[in-house]
């Protein structure tokens, strides 16, 4: 899921598009490591967020974690975002574990070049200029981080609504004994 800060809508694009694959480069979500940043950064003084990147996998779950069917459950991998320090050089903040309320918080620069050709294509939202990337401020980014956050979590309470309701129309008829065996 990308959500763009300051223009276009968020949308979701799936492993195997080319956008996925382009994505996936620029912000090298197999990257473990982190970089030293300012100190005004691991403050939360830190330039305006870009884009905020939701990474989910599909089809996991099932017997015996759940009392659902193998692939029918979603989760929430990690969470991107992606800046343009003063120098104009993109960096990803990285949330590995975003259902853990921890600190660990992981930084690493992202290839210029590719970002450019990713924002000139619309990739990104709307396409800003490096000038007013640059601003520094600070008011948009705890609430673009909640809103990821409050995305997640959505998403979580919407899946688990619908598993609580579908569970109370599955399985026997209560009180009669069941007529026949159904496989799933």
């Amino acid at each position: 899921m990308i959500i763009p800060n300051g223009g276009g809508t968020p949308r979701a694009v799936a492993s195997g598009e080319p956008s996925f694959d382009r994505l996936r480069e620029l912000l090298r979500p197999e990257y473990t490591g982190t970089r030293p940043v300012p100190r005004a950064w691991t403050r939360g003084r830190y330039p305006r967020v870009r884009v905020t990147v939701v990474w989910g996998l599909t089809g996991v779950g099932g017997w015996p974690q759940t009392s659902r069917a193998p692939g029918g459950d979603t989760a929430v991998e990690r969470v991107d975002q992606l800046f343009l320090a003063g120098d104009g050089t993109p960096w990803v903040r990285t949330d590995p574990a975003p259902d853990v309320e921890d600190d660990d918080i992981r930084w690493h620069r992202a290839p210029r070049d590719l970002y450019d050709r990713l924002d000139r294509a619309g990739l990104l939202g709307a396409p800003v200029s490096a000038a007013s990337d640059r601003s520094g401020s600070r008011s948009a980014v705890p609430l673009w981080w909640a809103a990821a956050g409050g995305l997640a979590a959505g998403a979580a309470a919407t899946f688990l609504a619908c598993r609580a309701a579908d569970r109370r129309r599955t399985g026997p008829p209560r009180g009669e004994p069941r007529q026949e065996l159904i496989d799933l």
